[in-house]
């Protein structure tokens, strides 16, 4: 599934070979959990080479429901009209984040839904149903994510229950293209991760992802635990890390070595005014851009900044016009992915720490800190 095309120090740049077209890492996935990246077209996102997209299990199960689109579309591509690779999530991280649970049992989770209050249990079982109903490329193993910090004993039970659940989903039939990620738990105890990614190893996953990170502990613990860690993982499979988004936590996971990423805070963000820059972010609520011509990033050749200015998506943010969101979203993920392919770039020609002091020292700039 994997080809590893260079290192430089631990970052490494892969090909990731899938059903429905290749991926060159790193790469940053855009979220569109409700089979739709919010305010952007499918178009958008093939011109600005977003390779693959996630989608969300539990949304997509409440709402419209996995049947539905596999009698639709055969599938979330055909659904959505998008025929390059897809992820989807287990629906485990929403269960536990979004939802009134009920019951955690061995067989699954029983939870009331968010949007009607109305029953339901996911198993591992359920889950792989639903993924396979929705047709991804990726699937993700159904685990329980607790939140940090946490004893040593909570993650080792979590980790032991994520571990069985694991099983129970690598012995589901999938359809015959579908590959099955494991997820590493243990938060951040590296023993607890190295015997769980060993398990997981033994039941033979074509990738790992770990998951259970950016959920309450301090930044720099994370950093410190992913340099320590990532390159431990098996080098002949994908490794992916859930759910961390901000640009500097990207580049230190790729720094760390993992090939994949995800967030919604390019799109949330964007929602709330913030623009993604090569010098911080930029809050275009802000007065001071009310007489502002130069572009939101001045650095970027995306087609917003090519075409409009500070002054003008701030009059659109600050009046409610909704091409505000679109214009922000936009940029805000030609950032990430660009952000990414220039990494690639410099895993290839050998100079990725160059390329991340540069990059570092310039967004560290706070030269739109808070409140400017």
């Amino acid at each position: 599934m994997i080809k590893v095309e260079g290192y430089s120090g631990k970052a490494r740049a892969t090909t990731i070979t899938t059903e429905h077209g290749e991926i060159k890492t790193p790469i940053f996935m855009p979220v569109g959990t409700r089979a739709s990246v919010k305010c952007m077209w499918q178009e958008d996102l093939y011109e600005m080479n977003a390779q693959i997209i996630l989608g969300n299990t539990y949304h997509l199960y409440l709402r419209p429901g996995h049947e539905l689109i596999e009698k639709v579309g055969g599938g979330l591509h055909g659904f959505m009209n998008w025929d390059k690779p897809i992820l989807t999530d287990s629906g485990g991280f929403q269960v536990f984040s979004l939802s009134d649970i009920n019951k955690i049992t061995e067989e699954g989770v029983t939870f009331s839904s968010h949007i009607d209050g109305s029953k339901h249990l996911i198993s591992p079982e359920k889950s792989m149903e639903i993924q396979k109903g929705l047709g991804s490329d990726i699937v993700m193993a159904f685990d329980e994510c607790p939140k940090l910090p946490a004893t040593k004993d909570t993650l080792r039970e979590s980790m032991e229950l994520t571990l069985r659940w694991a099983k129970r989903c690598i012995d589901y039939k999938l359809r015959d293209y579908q590959k099955l990620f494991g997820i590493v738990q243990g938060g951040l105890h590296k023993d607890l991760r190295t015997e769980c990614m060993q398990r997981l190893e033994e039941m033979d996953f074509p990738g790992l992802a770990l998951g259970g990170l950016s959920v309450g502990e301090k930044n720099e613990e994370m950093v410190d635990f992913l340099n320590d860690f990532v390159h431990t993982m098996p080098d002949q499979k994908p490794r992916y890390l859930m759910g961390v988004g901000k640009p500097l936590d990207i580049l230190n996971g790729i720094r760390a070595g993992i090939d994949m990423f995800d967030c919604v805070l390019p799109t949330r963000n964007a929602r709330n005014g913030q623009f993604l820059t090569h010098d911080g972010p930029l809050n275009i609520k802000n007065l001071r851009f009310r007489e502002d011509t130069l572009p939101a990033d001045p650095s970027c050749d995306c087609k917003v900044c090519k075409t409009y200015s500070r002054s003008y998506i701030r009059h659109l943010y600050t009046t409610g016009e909704f091409l505000a969101g679109n214009l922000i979203t936009y940029h805000n993920l030609y950032f990430m992915i660009k952000m990414t392919q220039d990494a690639r770039q410099a895993i290839l020609d050998d100079r990725f720490d160059d390329y991340y002091k540069e990059f570092y020292n310039r967004y560290t700039s706070r030269k739109w800190a808070a409140g400017q």
